[in-house]
């Protein structure tokens, strides 16, 4: 029998997807407040609720300067989670989302690095904007740490029943 013919292979294409899939990132830029836990003393989980903010391929969060406690775990040890686990957070969607991520504390200005966020934030609290604009007034309030979340994997459960197995996703830049 004659040997059959095989074409060449064909290069592979590496595609690029985003570190979040989209029903987890609309879930997160949807919810109001969601569940930062940090590794406290003695490696116990802390667990701190904070209002997401969704750019690009990361998450952020603002702390106050003057509540510093979940910083010092952070820059301790900056492998985080962060969840999205109550539906009046959400709204609408039913889905529920717990992701692995790196967080990074910026060194930057304490009355600006945030700002760029403001837009983001003041979609989830309208009252933001009011507070931005009287920020003479209240000048240690808007002294602001930002907290930077790179997600490393997605736990997923569309319907947020947690009593299922979830979808599971490791973010493109991890699973290279």
């Amino acid at each position: 029998m004659p040997p059959v013919a095989r074409a060449p292979p064909v290069p592979a294409e590496e595609v690029i997807l985003p570190a979040l899939p989209y029903p987890v990132a609309r879930l997160v830029d949807t919810a109001l407040v969601g569940e930062l836990t940090v590794v406290g003393p003695g490696g116990r989980p802390i667990t701190y609720p904070m209002i997401p903010i969704l750019w690009g391929e990361r998450i952020y969060m603002t702390s106050s300067a003057l509540d510093s406690s979940k910083v010092a775990h952070i820059k301790a040890n900056p492998r985080v989670s962060f969840s999205v686990t109550s539906a009046e957070a959400t709204g609408h969607m039913s889905g529920r989302v717990t992701i692995q991520c790196d967080a990074r504390v910026s060194e930057n200005d304490l009355h600006l690095d945030w700002e760029r966020l403001i837009q983001g934030w003041s979609k989830k609290d309208p009252s933001v904007r009011a507070m931005f604009a009287s920020r003479l007034a209240f000048p240690l309030l808007l002294e602001r740490i930002l907290i930077e979340l790179t997600p490393r994997k997605a736990w997923y459960w569309p319907d947020g029943n947690t009593e299922k197995l979830p979808q599971i996703t490791v973010a493109a830049e991890v699973a290279r």
